[in-house]
Formats: structure tokens, sequence, C-alpha cells
């Protein structure tokens, strides 16, 4: 990241508690005179934060890591699909991410209570580099589910709500996820997804997983037309069906109680 010295960094302050917020605003009030800052924002969650950098672009991020509606690792993930994505500091009261957070997944780390000199240093390691996010890495830090999916549109960051889908279908590079009022395209592997969402969404062939819950039943499909017979899966609120492997239907018929 190229900022001259005198050039104020663009923070964008991401904590579900307000008087962390207006500690952190302090601080960096408290250190303008070395570090020069701009505050585009404060939200209270990941979700917020995404909303707010559409409208105000920010050179570096401070998320806490435990926030409601989207914590701050799930946060960095998405930032990660931006075209220029800033840098990212957690700042959290939990220690225990501490050495993978800064050595991996972002620029640093810092505890709370936040103080002015660490702030400082961080401030200026974001100005020095900015590391491509590692989604992996960070992923690593919070095992399980992320509630949403990154869609790009129009230059973009749409959140998807993973409950909203109810399959996806690996086509070509791409993976489309299915709601019932549209198609999305996620630029992520089939493979991954199925990893990552392992108790949600369940595989019914090698290019598609469909979620558990979207379910409606299943049906022998072909017999009647001269082609092989196969079973298929009735989606809810769709009017499709889709087909299982033949390798893959003891597992279905055994993971939907049939």
């Amino acid at each position: 990241m190229e900022t001259s010295p005198s050039a104020a960094l663009r923070v964008l302050i991401v904590d579900d508690e307000a008087p962390a917020r207006a500690r952190l605003r302090d601080l960096l009030g408290d250190i303008a005179a070395h570090h020069p800052t701009e505050i585009i924002g404060m939200a209270a969650n990941g979700v917020e934060a995404l909303r707010l950098l559409e409208a105000a672009p920010a050179d570096v991020v401070l998320a806490d890591i435990r926030m409601p509606v989207m914590d701050g690792v799930e946060l960095a993930r998405h930032l990660g699909k931006l075209a220029s994505p800033p840098a990212v500091v957690f700042v959290t009261a939990y220690d225990q991410y501490a050495v993978e957070a800064f050595e991996l997944a972002a620029v640093d780390y810092l505890l709370k209570p936040v103080r002015a000199e660490r702030l400082a240093a961080a401030l200026a390691k974001a100005e020095a580099r900015r590391p491509a996010l590692d989604d992996a890495a960070l992923a690593g830090l919070a095992p399980g589910e992320r509630r949403h999916f990154s869609v790009s549109e129009r230059g973009r960051i749409l959140l998807l709500p993973v409950s909203e889908v109810l399959y996806l279908r690996a086509e070509l590079k791409y993976v489309t996820a299915r709601t019932v009022e549209r198609d999305y395209v996620l630029d992520e592997s089939l493979v991954q997804l199925e990893e990552e969402f392992s108790r949600r969404f369940l595989r019914l062939h090698r290019n598609c997983l469909v979620a558990r819950d979207a379910v409606q039943g299943v049906e022998r499909v072909g017999e009647q037309e001269g082609s092989d017979a196969h079973w298929a899966v009735l989606i809810r609120s769709v009017p499709e069906r889709l087909p299982v492997s033949r390798r893959q239907w003891p597992v279905v018929r055994q993971m939907l109680g049939l």
C-alpha cells in the first residue's frame, strides 16, 4: 500500500460495543500527530461494515472478532473478495487467535484494552504493507460455517445468506447458488464448500450439493422414457428435480432417512 507519511489513513472501526468503538476513535485522535487518520465510519458488525465500505473505501479496518450477525473473521473473508482489500487489524479481548491472526491472516492483532502505542504500531504496519488476505488461514481461525456467501456483482459485494441457498451446482470455473428468487455466481470451489458446510449440504453427484432442509422428497425418473432410470431429489419452492448419481444414492437415502 503506497501511502505518504503525511497522508491520512482511512480507517473503519468495527465493534459491537459502543464504548469500544469510542475508545478506538479517541485513541486514533491521541496519536494523530504522528499517525494521521480519517475515520470513514463505525459499524457494530461485519454486515454494517461492508455496507459502509460501499460508500467510502478504507485503508485499514480495525475489527473485533466476536460480534453478532457477522464476526470479524467472516468480515475479513468477505473483504478479501474486494478488488482492493483494506488491511485488517483484529481487536479483541480474546487472545486464543493471536498467533494465527497476525502471522497468517491480518496485519496485526490488538488485545483489549488497546494501548495507544500498540495501535500506533499496528497502523505503521498497515501503512508499510498490505498483504493479501489468506482465506484458508482466516477459515482456520473460526472453524464452522459462514453465515453469508460473497457475491461479486457490478463492482460490489452482495451478501447472500447461506440459509437461503437451496442447492449449489458447479459450472465451469464457478459455482451457482440457487435460491427461491434467482441464481448467484460464487467464485468458490464445490469441494471446499462441501467441506465447510458438510452439516448443511448433501452431495447428490460430483457437480451438485443440496441443502438438506430444502429436500421435499425423491422420485424415480426415466423409467417411462427409454433411458436409464435414476433417482431425483425434489426441491421445495422451485419446480426442479436434481438427479442423484448411483454412487451417491445409498448415502443420500441414508442421510434423508429413506
